[in-house]
């Protein structure tokens, strides 16, 4: 049976940074961009209703607390329910989601451009892969210096954020060979004319 307000994914993102520490809202927007943004991305805009959305529930709570402004600042709690309906989640097979990806649908309709038409897109989004993959090798490297063998423990939060940073490498280093072979073989059919 399902329950009567179903919790968004985004409001399961929460719950599990919540399930680390206490964080504000703006605390939250800020994990969302990193770490989390690197596979699960949202905007302040749609953070702050879902943590509403779950204190209405009692997944949440929160303390009011002096802000650094005239307004106090509320920094949220996971509740025992929350982190019950976490871990139900948890074991939950993921929606399947049909994914998006602009460049590769212009790929499947390359052939109707001319290849120097078709080398800046790919050399831009190698560029961009080059950048993301350069920013999760340093990240990997400040966790392995800081944590250590923490690292290879399952049952911490350090090994289930640095399991999802390995994928985030490793999506990053094949997007980035494929480029490279667009890249190579559309420069070839330039220089063939």
């Amino acid at each position: 049976m399902a329950p009567a307000n179903p919790i968004a994914t985004l409001g399961y993102a929460i719950l599990g940074l919540l399930a680390r520490q206490p964080l504000s809202g703006y605390d939250v927007a800020a994990r969302l961009k990193v770490p989390v943004g690197f596979y699960w991305t949202a905007h302040y805009s749609q953070i702050r209703p879902e943590l509403q959305k779950l204190q209405q529930a009692g997944l949440v709570t929160y303390e009011a607390i002096p802000g650094p402004g005239p307004h106090s600042k509320k920094v949220y709690t996971i509740t025992q329910p929350g982190l019950d309906a976490l871990r139900a989640w948890l074991t939950q097979p993921p929606k399947l989601e049909a994914p998006r990806n602009e460049l590769l649908l212009k790929t499947h309709s390359l052939w109707l451009a001319g290849p120097g038409e078709m080398l800046p897109l790919f050399r831009a989004a190698a560029a961009v892969h080059a950048e993301h993959l350069a920013h999760y090798e340093a990240v990997r490297e400040r966790m392995e210096v800081k944590h250590g063998e923490r690292l290879t423990m399952p049952d911490t939060p350090e090994f289930a954020e640095y399991a999802t940073l390995r994928r985030g490498i490793g999506f990053e280093t094949e997007c980035l060979a494929w480029c490279g072979w667009m890249i190579e073989r559309l420069e070839d059919r330039q220089d063939r004319g």
